[in-house]
């Protein structure tokens, strides 16, 4: 016990939770990205919304798929994902699979969501053109980009976005945090390891994506152990930058 007390003293420091916001591209991105810490943080008692850009209408290599009912598809199998991991809410903004832009009509969507939402920690995608030594999705960079610029200045000032003030009533809210899951030089290792299950178990509702399903856990314990636990004490980990905003 000794030896893994002073390897969770080195590796794991998850700070407090409170209200969480995690905002991603496409449906399954929660689930890939960070389903291990969601399941950590709501059954330590966070209320987690997810914020969904697209509804991953693009989410099939077949010419002949009907983005609308892969569309629809899609937000149903991440409503039952997000169900298993304790996620209170999902909503999805609509925006077109495949084209998002950090531009001001994204950043306004997303600062809507967080004077909503009020959340003290912010969970989105690194914006690196590659990712563990693969591209990195477009839409996955251009949600992160957006999502920061809307963090920063805009949702805590209301010189910005005025209108959500005076026609929605959205005051102006200041997030704690952010944590960028797929980023390089990670400063924060989370130990899901008791709640890797519960990620699998979610990721399996994405029917329409998950191809040889049979093999998904063995593909995510490969994908997630952490080479840094001690042989007889494996461990399974996720990874984000975490920026203090305080």
């Amino acid at each position: 016990m000794r030896l893994w007390e002073g390897y969770a003293a080195r590796r794991m420091t998850d700070p407090p939770l409170g209200k969480i916001l995690v905002v991603l591209a496409h449906p399954d991105d929660p689930e890939f990205f960070c389903g291990g810490s969601v399941a950590r943080w709501t059954a330590g008692g966070a209320h987690v919304t997810y914020c969904l850009l697209t509804r991953g209408d693009k989410g099939s290599d077949d010419p002949a798929t009907d983005p609308d009912a892969l569309a629809r598809t899609r937000e149903g199998e991440q409503r039952n994902a997000a169900a298993i991991l304790g996620v209170g809410e999902v909503l999805f903004l609509h925006h077109k699979d495949g084209t998002l832009q950090p531009d001001l009509e994204l950043r306004k969507d997303i600062v809507r969501v967080i004077r909503q939402v009020k959340p003290d920690r912010v969970v989105t995608s690194g914006t690196e053109v590659l990712s563990d030594h693969s591209l990195n999705h477009p839409d996955h960079r251009a949600a992160g980009q957006a999502t920061l610029d809307a963090i920063y200045p805009a949702s805590g000032s209301g010189m910005y976005f005025p209108e959500l003030v005076r026609e929605e009533g959205l005051l102006p809210h200041k997030v704690t945090e952010v944590y960028l899951a797929q980023a390089k030089d990670s400063n924060l290792t989370i130990d899901v390891t008791e709640f890797l299950p519960k990620k699998i178990a979610a990721l399996l509702e994405h029917k329409s994506q998950i191809r040889e399903p049979e093999k998904l856990g063995e593909r995510m314990r490969e994908w997630m152990r952490d080479p840094h636990s001690p042989p007889e004490l494996l461990r399974y980990v996720e990874q984000f930058v975490r920026v203090s905003l305080t």
